[in-house]
């Protein structure tokens, strides 16, 4: 089984149309992620690193590093926040540096429009040496492949007490390499819409669905969904699919009021089911007020 899985990464590493986008299943959590507009959006100083290993036990299975912070500015009108990547599946491996500014409107009824945008570079890397190729003299497993592109994104964010709704293109330009005379393309456009609603259910327990949409050209639309409760703003659990065709459960927890912790657990299920292995997906998350502006007093709101 080991075997056939691996093969079947390193082919998709060579021959899809471009590179995918990482998998996060605490986007809501921490939408800066995907939206650049996002930042500083909490109102204060927020700092976290997550670390996926998607079907664990399969030797070329996706890995993603994800290190980020981000800080609101000029008395929270205003944000700024970079983010660190190291995607792996197969042999590929992307490496993101990104920075990102945000500025925001005060709407009436305590609402917030968000514009951002984000900047910087991305080395995609393909080391065929490693892989074993089905035809020695395919021009794809010989040597090693290194681009460095720049990158570029754009988001929107609408808030409000107790929802969230976001768009973005956190990567608008289309990568292409060349190797060996023949032209492949590295990455396509990802367009995400995100959204959320906070219902109060008492004074210590809220309850909280949120989904993500995600479209890339020539392929289906990809559908998040889930839904958790949050108790004395401190804990929250929750489940949730994708496509319908993976399922999970995810916990999170504040601890002294400015570290959390939140971890993910998914398995496959339907017409994958008869691949049975799991993803583990672990946050580490800080957040104070460290400018004299700063009034974030939740860690699990909006």
């Amino acid at each position: 089984m080991k075997i056939i899985v691996t093969s079947i990464l390193i082919v998709m590493c060579f021959r899809v149309e471009a590179q995918q986008d990482p998998i996060y299943a605490q986007y809501i959590n921490n939408p800066f992620i995907l939206n650049p507009a996002y930042a500083g959006l909490t109102n204060n100083l927020n700092l976290s690193v997550s670390f996926r290993n998607q079907w664990t036990g399969i030797e070329g299975s996706p890995k993603t590093l994800n290190a980020n912070g981000h800080i609101a500015l000029i008395e929270n009108k205003m944000g700024a926040g970079i983010i660190v990547i190291s995607d792996q599946i197969g042999t590929s491996t992307v490496n993101e540096v990104l920075g990102a500014y945000s500025y925001r409107i005060s709407l009436a009824k305590d609402k917030i429009l968000s514009f951002g945008l984000q900047a910087g570079f991305a080395n995609y890397k393909i080391d065929n040496t490693k892989a074993t190729p089905f035809d020695k003299t395919d021009p794809f497993f010989q040597g090693v492949v290194s681009e460095t592109k720049p990158s570029f994104g754009f988001g929107v964010v609408l808030k409000g007490d107790n929802f969230f709704l976001g768009l973005s293109v956190p990567r608008m330009l289309k990568t292409t390499f060349e190797t060996q005379g023949l032209q492949s393309s590295l990455y396509t456009q990802h367009y995400y819409m995100m959204g959320s609603y906070l219902f109060f259910m008492s004074e210590k327990v809220r309850f909280k669905p949120s989904t993500l949409l995600k479209y890339v050209n020539n392929a289906p639309l990809s559908v998040d969904l889930n839904a958790s409760f949050i108790f004395n703003e401190d804990y929250q659990v929750g489940l949730l699919t994708r496509n319908f065709n993976t399922y999970g459960a995810f916990l999170q927890l504040v601890i002294k009021d400015s570290f959390r912790l939140g971890y993910v657990y998914e398995l496959p299920s339907g017409s994958t089911s008869g691949i049975n292995f799991s993803t583990h997906e672990i946050t580490l998350g800080y957040q104070i007020n460290a400018l004299r502006f700063h009034n974030n007093s939740g860690l699990l709101n909006f």
